[in-house]
Protein backbone atom coordinates (compact mmCIF):
# COMPACT_ATOMS: atom_id res chain seq x y z
CA UNK A 1 0.00 0.00 0.00
CA UNK A 2 2.83 2.42 0.71
CA UNK A 3 4.36 1.77 -2.54
CA UNK A 4 1.05 2.04 -4.35
CA UNK A 5 1.18 6.04 -2.11
CA UNK A 6 4.68 6.88 -3.35
CA UNK A 7 3.78 6.16 -7.13
CA UNK A 8 0.57 8.56 -6.96
CA UNK A 9 2.36 11.08 -4.68
CA UNK A 10 5.44 11.39 -7.00
CA UNK A 11 3.31 10.79 -10.21
CA UNK A 12 0.99 14.08 -8.64
CA UNK A 13 4.44 16.05 -7.89
CA UNK A 14 5.59 15.72 -11.59
CA UNK A 15 2.42 16.06 -13.48
CA UNK A 16 1.73 19.56 -11.20
CA UNK A 17 5.12 20.58 -12.04
CA UNK A 18 4.90 19.93 -15.86
CA UNK A 19 1.21 20.96 -16.43
CA UNK A 20 0.88 23.70 -13.38
CA UNK A 21 -3.11 22.92 -13.43
CA UNK A 22 -4.00 26.10 -11.24
CA UNK A 23 -4.14 27.64 -14.38
CA UNK A 24 -6.91 26.40 -15.72
CA UNK A 25 -10.69 27.31 -14.97
CA UNK A 26 -11.47 25.16 -12.80
CA UNK A 27 -15.08 24.35 -10.82
CA UNK A 28 -16.39 22.52 -7.79
CA UNK A 29 -17.81 19.49 -10.32
CA UNK A 30 -14.56 19.42 -12.40
CA UNK A 31 -12.12 19.09 -9.26
CA UNK A 32 -14.04 16.66 -8.06
CA UNK A 33 -14.41 14.64 -11.13
CA UNK A 34 -10.48 14.68 -11.28
CA UNK A 35 -10.50 13.71 -7.69
CA UNK A 36 -12.55 10.88 -7.74
CA UNK A 37 -10.46 10.00 -11.21
CA UNK A 38 -7.14 9.95 -8.78
CA UNK A 39 -8.57 8.02 -6.09
CA UNK A 40 -9.90 5.46 -8.64
CA UNK A 41 -6.74 4.87 -10.15
CA UNK A 42 -5.09 4.66 -6.94
CA UNK A 43 -7.39 2.75 -5.54
CA UNK A 44 -7.61 0.07 -8.68
CA UNK A 45 -3.33 -0.70 -8.45
CA UNK A 46 -4.12 -1.04 -4.60
CA UNK A 47 -6.48 -3.68 -5.40
CA UNK A 48 -4.52 -5.30 -7.69
CA UNK A 49 -1.32 -5.22 -5.56
CA UNK A 50 -3.57 -7.29 -2.75
CA UNK A 51 -5.00 -9.45 -5.56
CA UNK A 52 -1.28 -10.53 -6.81
CA UNK A 53 0.20 -10.85 -2.95
CA UNK A 54 -2.62 -13.73 -2.44
CA UNK A 55 -2.97 -15.44 -5.77
CA UNK A 56 -0.62 -15.80 -9.01
CA UNK A 57 0.08 -13.08 -10.75
CA UNK A 58 -2.20 -14.40 -14.04
CA UNK A 59 -4.94 -15.25 -12.29
CA UNK A 60 -5.24 -11.59 -10.68
CA UNK A 61 -5.13 -10.34 -14.29
CA UNK A 62 -7.12 -12.32 -15.79
CA UNK A 63 -9.73 -11.70 -13.33
CA UNK A 64 -9.30 -7.50 -13.37
CA UNK A 65 -9.77 -7.71 -16.97
CA UNK A 66 -13.36 -8.58 -16.55
CA UNK A 67 -13.51 -4.34 -16.15
CA UNK A 68 -12.50 -3.72 -19.15
CA UNK A 69 -14.14 -6.23 -21.02
CA UNK A 70 -17.38 -4.97 -19.17
CA UNK A 71 -17.02 -1.82 -20.50
CA UNK A 72 -16.84 -3.05 -24.14
CA UNK A 73 -19.71 -4.69 -23.97
CA UNK A 74 -21.86 -1.80 -22.47
CA UNK A 75 -20.32 0.30 -25.21
CA UNK A 76 -20.81 -1.97 -27.88
CA UNK A 77 -23.72 -0.77 -30.95
CA UNK A 78 -22.68 -3.56 -33.14
CA UNK A 79 -23.23 -6.95 -33.22
CA UNK A 80 -19.26 -7.16 -34.74
CA UNK A 81 -18.03 -5.65 -31.24
CA UNK A 82 -19.74 -8.50 -29.39
CA UNK A 83 -18.13 -11.05 -30.85
CA UNK A 84 -14.91 -8.99 -30.32
CA UNK A 85 -15.44 -9.05 -26.65
CA UNK A 86 -15.93 -12.46 -26.87
CA UNK A 87 -12.61 -13.74 -28.23
CA UNK A 88 -10.99 -11.09 -26.47
CA UNK A 89 -12.04 -12.85 -22.94
CA UNK A 90 -11.15 -16.20 -24.33
CA UNK A 91 -7.98 -14.94 -25.22
CA UNK A 92 -7.36 -13.38 -21.94
CA UNK A 93 -8.34 -16.09 -20.02
CA UNK A 94 -5.84 -18.28 -22.15
CA UNK A 95 -3.09 -15.94 -21.88
CA UNK A 96 -3.15 -15.42 -18.46
CA UNK A 97 -3.65 -18.99 -17.18
CA UNK A 98 -6.94 -18.80 -14.86
CA UNK A 99 -6.38 -21.14 -12.20
CA UNK A 100 -9.89 -22.15 -10.44
CA UNK A 101 -8.53 -22.69 -7.36
CA UNK A 102 -7.03 -19.27 -6.30
CA UNK A 103 -7.98 -18.00 -2.55
CA UNK A 104 -11.09 -16.38 -2.54
CA UNK A 105 -9.85 -12.86 -0.84
CA UNK A 106 -7.14 -12.53 -3.94
CA UNK A 107 -9.99 -13.59 -6.35
CA UNK A 108 -12.56 -10.84 -4.24
CA UNK A 109 -9.45 -8.19 -4.34
CA UNK A 110 -9.19 -8.54 -8.25
CA UNK A 111 -12.67 -8.00 -8.54
CA UNK A 112 -12.81 -5.13 -6.93
CA UNK A 113 -9.88 -4.05 -9.25
CA UNK A 114 -11.62 -5.25 -11.90
CA UNK A 115 -14.42 -2.67 -10.97
CA UNK A 116 -12.01 -0.13 -10.39
CA UNK A 117 -10.28 -0.59 -13.53
CA UNK A 118 -14.06 -0.08 -15.30
CA UNK A 119 -14.19 3.58 -13.41
CA UNK A 120 -10.53 4.51 -14.79
CA UNK A 121 -12.33 4.11 -18.40
CA UNK A 122 -14.79 5.87 -17.90
CA UNK A 123 -13.93 8.59 -15.51
CA UNK A 124 -10.81 8.82 -18.18
CA UNK A 125 -12.75 9.15 -21.08
CA UNK A 126 -15.12 11.91 -19.75
CA UNK A 127 -12.07 14.08 -18.65
CA UNK A 128 -10.41 13.33 -21.73
CA UNK A 129 -13.18 14.49 -23.90
CA UNK A 130 -13.43 18.08 -21.88
CA UNK A 131 -10.11 18.85 -22.64
CA UNK A 132 -8.52 18.71 -19.70
CA UNK A 133 -7.24 15.16 -19.18
CA UNK A 134 -3.69 15.76 -18.43
CA UNK A 135 -4.54 18.82 -16.10
CA UNK A 136 -7.27 16.34 -14.42
CA UNK A 137 -4.62 13.63 -14.38
CA UNK A 138 -2.42 15.81 -12.08
CA UNK A 139 -5.29 17.24 -9.63
CA UNK A 140 -6.40 13.66 -9.57
CA UNK A 141 -3.26 12.33 -8.17
CA UNK A 142 -2.84 15.16 -5.82
CA UNK A 143 -5.96 14.53 -4.38
CA UNK A 144 -5.44 11.08 -4.17
CA UNK A 145 -2.63 11.36 -2.66
CA UNK A 146 -3.40 13.80 0.18
CA UNK A 147 -6.59 11.82 0.83
CA UNK A 148 -5.21 8.50 0.79
CA UNK A 149 -2.15 9.15 2.82
CA UNK A 150 -3.14 7.82 5.87
CA UNK A 151 -5.12 4.32 4.77
CA UNK A 152 -2.25 4.09 2.68
CA UNK A 153 0.60 4.49 4.68
CA UNK A 154 -0.59 3.44 8.33
CA UNK A 155 0.65 -0.11 8.25
CA UNK A 156 3.93 0.87 6.92
CA UNK A 157 3.96 3.48 9.84
CA UNK A 158 3.30 1.26 12.23
CA UNK A 159 5.39 -1.88 10.87
CA UNK A 160 8.83 0.51 10.18
CA UNK A 161 8.47 3.87 9.64
CA UNK A 162 12.37 4.25 9.23
CA UNK A 163 11.95 3.28 5.64
CA UNK A 164 10.68 6.84 5.07
CA UNK A 165 13.92 8.35 6.67
CA UNK A 166 15.84 6.51 3.87
CA UNK A 167 16.23 8.75 0.69
CA UNK A 168 16.50 5.44 -1.69
CA UNK A 169 13.14 4.94 -0.31
CA UNK A 170 11.59 8.51 -1.84
CA UNK A 171 14.39 8.02 -4.87
CA UNK A 172 12.55 4.71 -5.69
CA UNK A 173 9.27 5.84 -5.39
CA UNK A 174 9.71 9.11 -7.50
CA UNK A 175 11.77 6.89 -10.36
CA UNK A 176 8.50 3.97 -10.24
CA UNK A 177 5.77 6.68 -9.87
CA UNK A 178 6.48 8.73 -13.11
CA UNK A 179 7.13 5.54 -14.93
CA UNK A 180 4.18 3.53 -13.98
CA UNK A 181 1.96 6.01 -13.12
CA UNK A 182 2.61 9.95 -15.09
CA UNK A 183 3.73 8.47 -18.53
CA UNK A 184 1.21 5.52 -19.19
CA UNK A 185 -1.88 7.05 -17.48
CA UNK A 186 -0.74 10.48 -19.46
CA UNK A 187 -0.86 8.26 -22.50
CA UNK A 188 -4.24 6.64 -21.49
CA UNK A 189 -5.57 10.28 -21.79
CA UNK A 190 -4.13 11.32 -25.18
CA UNK A 191 -5.29 7.94 -26.38
CA UNK A 192 -8.86 8.06 -24.75
CA UNK A 193 -9.68 11.12 -26.48
CA UNK A 194 -9.05 9.25 -30.24
CA UNK A 195 -11.34 6.29 -29.32
CA UNK A 196 -14.28 5.61 -27.78
CA UNK A 197 -14.62 3.22 -24.48
CA UNK A 198 -15.55 0.15 -25.98
CA UNK A 199 -12.47 0.17 -28.50
CA UNK A 200 -9.72 1.67 -25.75
CA UNK A 201 -10.86 -1.54 -23.71
CA UNK A 202 -10.30 -3.97 -25.84
CA UNK A 203 -6.59 -2.33 -26.86
CA UNK A 204 -6.15 -2.86 -23.16
CA UNK A 205 -6.98 -6.71 -23.39
CA UNK A 206 -3.45 -6.44 -25.18
CA UNK A 207 -1.41 -6.41 -22.37
CA UNK A 208 -1.05 -9.94 -21.99
CA UNK A 209 0.26 -10.67 -24.84
CA UNK A 210 2.23 -7.53 -24.83
CA UNK A 211 3.78 -8.85 -21.68
CA UNK A 212 4.32 -12.62 -22.93
CA UNK A 213 6.16 -11.42 -26.15
CA UNK A 214 8.77 -9.34 -23.49
CA UNK A 215 8.98 -12.25 -21.36
CA UNK A 216 9.83 -14.58 -24.85
CA UNK A 217 12.34 -11.41 -26.32
CA UNK A 218 14.48 -10.10 -23.17
CA UNK A 219 13.77 -13.11 -20.14
CA UNK A 220 13.68 -16.06 -22.50
CA UNK A 221 9.73 -17.11 -20.74
CA UNK A 222 8.50 -19.29 -23.78
CA UNK A 223 4.96 -19.22 -23.66
CA UNK A 224 2.83 -22.20 -23.82
CA UNK A 225 0.02 -23.41 -25.93
CA UNK A 226 -2.68 -22.16 -24.26
CA UNK A 227 -1.32 -18.80 -23.82
CA UNK A 228 -0.08 -18.40 -27.68
CA UNK A 229 -3.84 -18.96 -28.62
CA UNK A 230 -4.89 -16.73 -26.13
CA UNK A 231 -2.68 -14.49 -27.68
CA UNK A 232 -4.26 -14.91 -31.17
CA UNK A 233 -7.93 -14.41 -30.05
CA UNK A 234 -6.59 -11.65 -28.57
CA UNK A 235 -5.15 -10.03 -31.85
CA UNK A 236 -7.99 -11.33 -33.39
CA UNK A 237 -10.48 -9.68 -31.57
CA UNK A 238 -8.93 -6.21 -32.25
CA UNK A 239 -9.15 -6.97 -35.97
CA UNK A 240 -12.48 -7.59 -35.82
CA UNK A 241 -13.28 -4.21 -33.34
CA UNK A 242 -11.09 -2.20 -36.08
CA UNK A 243 -12.86 -2.94 -38.98
CA UNK A 244 -15.54 -0.29 -39.93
Amino acid sequence: MAVAWLRAAAAAVALVVWRRPWRGDWTRRSIAVAGGFGVVTVGMNVAFFEAIDRIPLGTAVAVEFVGPIAVAVLGSRRATDVVAVVLAAAGVALAAGVQLDADPAGVAFALVAAALWAGYILLGKRVADAGSGLDSLAIGMAVAAVVLAAPLLARQVLHDASVFADPRTWALGAAVGVLSTAVPYGLDQVVLRRVGRARFALLLALLPATAAIVGAVALAQRPTVAEVVGIALVMAALVVVSRD
